[in-house]
């Protein structure tokens, strides 16, 4: 048996883990772990399978062929570091650009054009007397000598006004958005089961059966959180068979779908509000499976294992989480094969 490493690309989110959930189990492997991010490129998928190495090339084709799946990459799982997703978007630098301020330009002044000057005119000049024959004549009115007029000096033309132009500044570009910060895969190595503290809570469960969400909430709380999810397995084993021990002992063995839904829908009803659907059970408002990321399914898994196992004819019953509230979606649904 191997672990591999599934990074998927997909369009959208809405029941890709059940699909993909599917196409795993068909390819004969079993679902560990799994986290769902959204990114610019679209949803961003990683799941831990277990299953046989020689099975390896047939789960590749599947997801080849599979129509919700962009792009995928499988490799073997390594505890330890997450491994970044192959096709997470790098985040966007930051650039400022400086504001470019345009310098004032001017146009200069035209020249003052000074006036021209006045010229008067040139004063007469007398000639020098000639001697001639005085000859009487009449004499001619003396005509008074025009006043000289003084030259209308030219009309200066006026300065052109000064203009100062002025180039607006081109506005500041948009800010560059803010990188896209994603959320860290952050794994946390599982534990075994706190045995101690599951052996002190089963009596609790079985006397206030089938109220047993209160001592659950509890036994969450007292344990720590890499012993969580399989505390809640181990109680709900032992939870199981006691169940099939007071109610359905005398049982024959029957094929998995009668036992579903003869045995493990009869006795989940006694918990929670559930639907049958072929090899597959929804179970609607888990009280042990919040929107903080704490999901509660494997309680309901270890409890349909510990009840069905003993009434199934096959001997290799697996169970395992399709999805679940705590992850965002709508129910929690365990898919079974045997």
């Amino acid at each position: 048996m191997i672990e591999l490493e599934i990074q998927a690309l997909a369009v959208s989110r809405e029941g890709l883990l059940i699909d993909i959930g599917r196409c795993v189990v068909a390819s004969g492997y079993t679902l560990q772990r799994q986290r769902l991010t959204q990114d610019d490129h679209g949803v961003l998928m990683t799941m831990v399978v277990r299953g046989p190495s020689r099975k390896q090339r047939t789960l590749e084709d599947a997801l080849e062929a599979h129509e919700r799946i962009v792009s995928f990459d499988v490799s073997p799982f390594v505890e330890g570091a997450p491994k970044p997703h192959f096709a997470a978007s790098p985040p966007a630098p930051v650039i400022r650009q400086p504001i470019a301020q345009a310098p004032k330009t001017a146009i200069a002044a035209a020249p003052v054009v000074a006036p021209a000057p006045v010229v008067a005119p040139a004063p007469a000049v007398d000639k020098p007397a000639v001697d001639k024959p005085v000859v009487d004549k009449p004499k001619a009115p003396e005509l008074a000598a025009a006043p000289a007029i003084n030259a209308v000096p030219e009309r200066q033309p006026e300065p052109e006004p000064e203009f100062e132009f002025f180039i607006a500044p081109r506005p500041a570009p948009a800010p560059a958005p803010a990188p896209v910060v994603l959320e860290p895969f952050v794994e946390v190595i599982p534990l075994g089961p706190d045995v101690a503290a599951v052996e002190k809570v089963v009596p609790k469960l079985t006397n206030s059966y089938p109220e047993v969400f209160p001592r659950l909430l509890t036994l969450e709380n007292e344990v720590v959180d890499a012993a969580r999810e399989s505390s809640l397995m181990l109680a709900g084993q032992r939870t199981g068979t006691w169940v099939f021990e007071r109610d359905y002992a005398n049982s024959a063995k029957l094929d998995l779908r009668d036992a579903i839904e003869r045995i493990g829908i009869p006795a989940l009803r006694a918990l929670v509000d559930v639907e049958n659907k072929g090899e597959q059970v929804h179970i609607h408002n888990s009280p042990l499976c919040t929107k903080d990321g704490h999901s509660g399914c494997t309680f309901f898994a270890g409890y349909l294992e510990g009840l069905l196992s003993p009434a199934v004819v096959s001997n290799e019953l697996s169970i395992f989480a399709v999805c679940c509230r705590s992850w965002g979606a709508g129910e929690c649904i365990l898919a079974l094969s045997g």
